[in-house]
């Protein structure tokens, strides 16, 4: 789960990681009121009004403006909120802006020795263990240092049975080239950052730039943060975060119903039990000249009102031409499955295209017999290849 940066900032404030003041609004009539109070309590004469969506890149589109006074903080605020931001990470639609974040400059007036850093911490699935990675390249692109300057990128691994450990987080602040003050500001912004990383059960923590001032503070500029939604059970508070106004809305209805969904941009669509017997329908349907148009597992208890609202969910996708529906029988009997689809088709009423039910497993003939019998335009296959080629029947 994704959140935005002024709640990741609040993660890291907890944390001790030292973020800019800011205050969060979401209509143009709170900016000169958030605007006064950041002054007062950061004592700040400059701000920095920056739109809050789940992507980065915003500074490119429009989306990051330094304000001098407050009339240019309340005008800034007023042209960011609202806008349909379009950054490298949004796509072509973009994303609309439903809240800015007012918070104070961190440039001094004046200001020429600063530098802007790169940090991120996630999980390196390789060895099991958190990774720290950093470079002196902040403010770009980390795709663009890596393939640039690869030699820029440094890597610290943290041994989750002792966790960070304090000649790791100087080792980062020597390579960074930092001394004196700057450096022990750096070692506590690393711990902090890490305790932060764990604290909430992340699987991203990303900060670009880390800013040094002029006075050498160490400032989390930025933050991206993403959360392990299995863990959120764990974190209430966290959770509350969520902003479903950032996330696809069929993925969201998805949720909602206890289906793992995955939006692509194929046109068969495919509703499966099993995660990998998911990836294996995919791979037929390439196989077969399609593309698949989602991910869809339903799990191992498929009933008519999961399979109903599996189908809801497709055929929402002006791009599906085939639905192909792949269910095995373990836990759940065929015959049931299929009486479910059955009860789906009719209560939806019309379907628009062609949809494929293959089911194999306890009782896979007598749910053939009952897609059969049936009288709706829903084809029966028992084998994977019976599948294939009804699929590239309908969509070539």
């Amino acid at each position: 789960m994704n959140i935005h940066e002024y709640q990741g900032k609040e993660i890291l404030r907890k944390n001790g990681v030292a973020v800019p003041f800011g205050i969060v609004i979401e209509n143009t009539g709170q900016a000169r009121d958030a605007a006064i109070k950041v002054q007062e309590l950061a004592g700040t004469n400059a701000w920095a009004v920056k739109a809050q969506i789940h992507a980065g890149g915003r500074g490119k589109g429009g989306g990051v403006k330094i304000a001098k006074t407050v009339e240019e903080v309340n005008e800034f605020a007023g042209q960011i909120l609202g806008m349909n931001l379009v950054t490298h990470q949004t796509g072509p639609a973009g994303k609309t802006v439903n809240k800015v974040l007012i918070e104070q400059s961190i440039f001094y007036p004046g200001e020429s020795e600063v530098q802007e850093f790169y940090m991120s911490i996630l999980l390196n699935r390789a060895t099991g263990r958190n990774i720290i990675m950093y470079s002196t390249e902040g403010g770009m692109d980390i795709e663009e240092v890596a393939a640039k300057t690869p030699h820029l990128i440094f890597k610290e691994e943290i041994n989750p049975a002792v966790g960070i450990q304090a000649f790791q987080a100087r080792k980062i602040a020597f390579n960074l080239g930092l001394t004196d003050k700057a450096l022990k500001e750096m070692v506590k912004f690393v711990i902090g950052l890490y305790n932060a990383y764990e604290s909430c059960d992340a699987s991203l923590f990303e900060i670009n730039p880390v800013f040094k001032t002029s006075d050498n503070k160490i400032l989390a500029a930025d933050a991206k943060v993403s959360l392990d939604e299995n863990a959120l059970y764990r974190y209430p508070e966290l959770s509350a975060m969520r902003d479903f106004s950032e996330e696809d809305p069929t993925e969201v209805e998805a949720g909602k119903n206890n289906l793992n969904f995955v939006k692509l941009d194929g046109n068969v669509g495919c509703m499966v039990n099993g995660a990998g017997l998911a990836m294996a329908t995919m791979d037929i349907i390439k196989l077969s000249g399609g593309d698949p148009a989602n991910f869809l597992d339903v799990g191992g208890g498929a009933n008519a009102q999961t399979v109903e609202a599996g189908f809801r969910i497709i055929l929402k996708d002006p791009n599906v031409k085939a639905i192909l529906i792949n269910i095995f029988g373990g836990i759940v009997r065929c015959d049931r499955v299929a009486e479910g689809v059955v009860e789906a088709y009719k209560k939806i009423g019309t379907i628009s295209v062609p949809v494929i039910v293959r089911l194999q497993g306890t009782n896979a003939e007598e749910a053939k017999k009952l897609i059969d019998d049936s009288g709706l335009e829903v084809f029966s296959a028992i084998s994977l290849q019976d599948a294939a080629d009804l699929v590239r029947l309908h969509v070539n």
